[in-house]
């Protein structure tokens, strides 16, 4: 499901590439989509996974149309793909994880965020996001992951962030952990083998290596921050610029989406398997995220000062100008 969630923004130089060979537009009001009868269509980027689901439920709601607002999804396997297609114009909107956001920014890829996508539940042990070791593995701590083999599915990404600072909590050395890259779908199977010693799991992988027998060592997530916000909805600067309203019409009804999903989670499990094959078994033992309407600024500025420490930005990100 979360294929590469939190991913890189290797593909920086791909938008650049696109950017100079004048790839559709910049975001600019012939950019908004396609009219019709007083309501707009607008293009978004997205994962297919639990955590978009509030969109897809806001659409089938009506909370968009009463924006004048026609979704058109697109899925991408992960953000890589997404950022720089916002960037160039090929969508309005698309779904991030925010440290991609402030990577791309201090790399100069002109984004910024709009609506709030996703946050942690605040609750150790209970996110949808934990390090997990195999049934029986001697390894009960974070402490004990230094000289351990430990899968994320992006290197210099929010999850390595995240364990390195579930690891500092513990009393360890991060820089002692040998961090490798797994799809987060195929990291069920490593741990089973012993490929790795542990992984840092989301949902429904979660679930899956919960199945298994795995334990839960840590809740990385819920380390950086208290009720960290982990994703969020983004555009172009330009975009952002050009068609103001448009962006704030978005922004009331993702706000109405996120709300509804978060107060009916019977509702959003339903309507991620009308865009997603995970099995509604499966999904029943799924942690939800929490889908708050707004962002949790202090919690942003504390994964940004970790990612600072571990050398992920060019230069400070400007949260003034990233964050709505």
């Amino acid at each position: 499901m979360r294929r590469r969630l939190f991913t890189r923004l290797a593909a920086v130089s791909v938008l650049l590439t696109a950017a100079a060979c004048g790839s559709s537009g910049g975001g600019g009001a012939s950019d908004a989509g396609a009219s019709s009868g007083g309501v707009t269509t607008v293009e978004v980027g997205l994962i297919p996974i639990v955590d978009v689901a509030p969109l897809y439920l806001g659409q089938k709601k009506g909370f968009f149309e009463k924006q004048g607002l026609k979704l058109r999804f697109t899925t991408a396997q992960g953000g890589a793909a997404i950022v720089p297609g916002v960037a160039s114009g090929q969508f309005q909107f698309g779904f991030s994880n925010v440290t991609s956001l402030m990577i791309a920014q201090t790399n100069g890829v002109p984004v910024r965020a709009v609506a709030n996508g996703i946050a942690s539940t605040g609750v150790a042990g209970k996110d949808f996001g934990a390090l997990m070791v195999e049934k029986g593995s001697p390894v009960k701590s974070s402490r004990e992951l230094e000289g351990k083999k430990v899968a994320i599915n992006t290197l210099k990404n929010i999850n390595e962030t995240a364990v390195r600072a579930s690891v500092r909590k513990a009393g360890g050395d991060p820089d002692k952990v040998n961090f490798v890259e797994l799809a987060f779908d195929q990291m069920p199977a490593a741990l089973g083998k012993g490929q790795v010693d542990a992984a840092m799991v989301v949902e429904p992988a979660t679930a899956t290596v919960k199945s298994q027998g795995g334990v839960q060592i840590a809740s990385p997530l819920v380390d950086v921050a208290p009720d960290l916000t982990v994703a969020m909805y983004f555009t172009s600067t330009a975009y952002a610029q050009q068609n103001p309203e448009l962006v704030k019409k978005f922004q009331a009804a993702t706000a109405e989406s996120l709300a509804y999903a978060d107060a009916h989670p019977d509702e959003a499990r339903q309507i991620v398997t009308t865009y997603t094959k995970i099995p509604a078994a499966v999904l029943k033992k799924v942690t939800l995220p929490k889908w708050p309407a707004e962002a949790n600024r202090s919690s942003i500025e504390a994964l940004m000062k970790l990612g600072e420490e571990d050398g992920l930005f060019k230069s400070t990100p400007d949260l003034d100008k990233l964050l709505p």
